[in-house]
């Protein structure tokens, strides 16, 4: 078997090992693959370990011995699963290596909107505290999370981690999602439709997949049936949001926040709308909730798992 690691850099910049494979066959790492690279780069691969690459009915012509495309992720969009199918190619993907991550991501994110301690430390590092005539002094309003109600759009595994930490934090909880999940509603916690998780809400989580039905998903209609001075956060996809929008809603106050670690270009263009808001309360960090160590641990090990089994003839974790 000839596996080729398409885009080994991101998920593994040197401080894990790809050595598992070897064990599968002849393994070739590449860093990065261009569009222009990937046709003579998988001409003679039997499996393919990738990221962001985009599967189309092109690019699968370009490898006629491809037998599996082994997706270092749990969104598997960058993939045409139907042109995958109809070519013979199985196509796996990661569940879940980084629920406790996102989770723990969008709590940071909330944090630091209602709290501003980066921009408090750097206060104190810069002096301030010590001209200070007070034994205390903030710049910004503070904000408490007890009592607030969270909505969280789509009760997948991240969702109910999330939804786990609300409550510890005393936040009401109610949340839509494509399925009804009556199991999960408890005292604090019920199930919604949007419109009705919009109006209530005091922060609204995006946790669903991108599809065309959540393609700006969070626009300027959906936005305006938020509260006013409500909180939006998106570790989900970009492309769930309608960036202007937001940037329109901070502007007027409709928004007291945005933050995102996604956004619906990656790498950032130079011409993202989020860029005009520098001066509003908002956080955009470079994707980076499902990067810590421990998670890419995981997700090297089902990788590996996946390309594991499939060999076996046993494949797991097909989304197609």
């Amino acid at each position: 078997m000839n596996i080729v690691v398409l885009e080994g850099q991101v998920n593994n910049p040197g401080d894990l090992s790809w050595d598992a494979l070897d064990r599968f066959g002849t393994v070739t790492v590449y860093d990065r693959t261009s569009r222009d690279q990937l046709k003579t780069r998988v001409a003679e691969a039997d499996i393919v370990v990738s990221s962001k690459t985009e599967w189309n009915v092109e690019a699968l012509g370009w490898a006629p011995r491809l037998k599996m495309i082994a997706l270092t992720s749990t969104g598997y969009n960058v993939v045409d699963l139907d042109a995958a199918r109809d070519a013979g190619v199985i196509v796996s993907n990661v569940p879940a290596y980084s629920t406790p991550d996102v989770a723990q991501m969008t709590f940071a994110l909330l944090l630091e909107l209602c709290l501003h301690v980066g921009e408090h430390s750097n206060l104190v590092m810069e002096g301030d505290w010590t001209r200070a005539k007070d034994f205390s002094f903030w710049n910004t309003p503070l904000v408490e999370l007890a009592g607030k109600t969270m909505g969280i759009v789509g009760m997948g595994s991240i969702g109910q981690a999330v939804c786990r930490i609300a409550r510890a934090f005393g936040m009401p909880v109610v949340f839509e999602n494509r399925s009804a999940k009556p199991q999960l509603e408890s005292d604090g916690v019920r199930q919604v439709s949007l419109n009705e998780l919009l109006a209530v809400s005091d922060v609204v989580t995006l946790h669903a997949p991108a599809t065309p039905e959540t393609d700006r998903m969070m626009n300027a209609q959906t936005i305006g049936r938020m509260k006013d001075g409500a909180y939006l956060l998106n570790t989900a996809r970009g492309t769930l949001v309608d960036e202007q929008a937001v940037v329109d809603a901070l502007r007027s106050g409709k928004l007291a926040g945005f933050a995102a670690d996604v956004v619906s270009v990656e790498p950032m263009q130079p011409d993202n709308p989020l860029l005009q808001a520098k001066g509003q309360n908002i956080i955009v960090t470079p994707h980076i909730a499902w990067a810590t160590h421990e998670a890419r641990e995981r997700l090297l090990a089902t990788v590996t798992a996946n390309v594991g089994a499939f060999v076996e003839g046993a494949p797991q974790n097909v989304v197609n």
